[in-house]
């Protein structure tokens, strides 16, 4: 987090009348995909009424999509768990990650259902993942491509992501500041 809101912060000095709508999903109260909210999803895609339980489950699905759909522009800040994302990132996507809500889909196609103009992804990872190291991303990164895919296909125009690696090695601490500093010049670059 420290490197996202580095960003983050650079963006608001230039822009003190930004509203900032901070999702932190180990705070957030992200409910389960439960079978009420199966049910309720299902009866959606197919035009049936939903009941009062199912109603108040897919209301929470909605409101969490909203968020996103409001977006001007979209900061994650994305560590590598076990090659790929965190779990509760991956919860929050495939809540709000739903067909007419933040994608459409006509039965052959997938199309973007949101309009945002850019989000900046701040990966940040423990080790070194370059080609020519010990753990080459082609095999071992299901981070990056992932989180680019989602936020493409859902509909946001320009994603740029900043990788931070080797958080976690001797060179913690100068990579961390590299990536400070190359999070407040990615967030210069552009404006809303």
């Amino acid at each position: 987090m420290t490197i996202a809101n580095a960003l983050i912060d650079t963006v608001r000095a230039s822009r003190p009348d930004i509203e900032l709508d901070v999702m932190d999903l180990w705070r957030e109260e992200l409910p389960e995909f439960d079978e009420r909210t199966i049910q309720a999803k299902y009866k959606r895609v197919s035009g049936e009424p939903l009941d009062a339980s199912e109603s108040r489950a897919w209301a929470t699905i909605e409101s969490l999509a909203q968020r996103i759909r409001e977006a001007d522009r979209i900061v994650l800040g994305v560590p590598m768990w076990n090659w790929s994302i965190p779990y509760k990132l991956k919860q929050l996507i495939d809540l709000a990650a739903q067909r007419d809500l933040l994608f459409t889909y006509d039965g052959v196609h997938f199309g973007p259902a949101v309009d945002v103009a850019r989000a900046d992804v701040i990966a940040v990872r423990g080790q070194y993942y370059g080609e020519d190291g010990p753990t080459p991303g082609s095999h071992f990164d299901h981070q990056i491509a992932y989180v680019e895919f989602f936020l493409r296909t859902i509909g946001v125009r320009d994603v740029r992501t900043l990788v931070v690696d080797r958080t976690w090695d001797p060179a913690a601490d100068d990579a961390i500041a590299d990536g400070i500093e190359r999070a407040r010049r990615l967030a210069a670059a552009g404006s809303l």
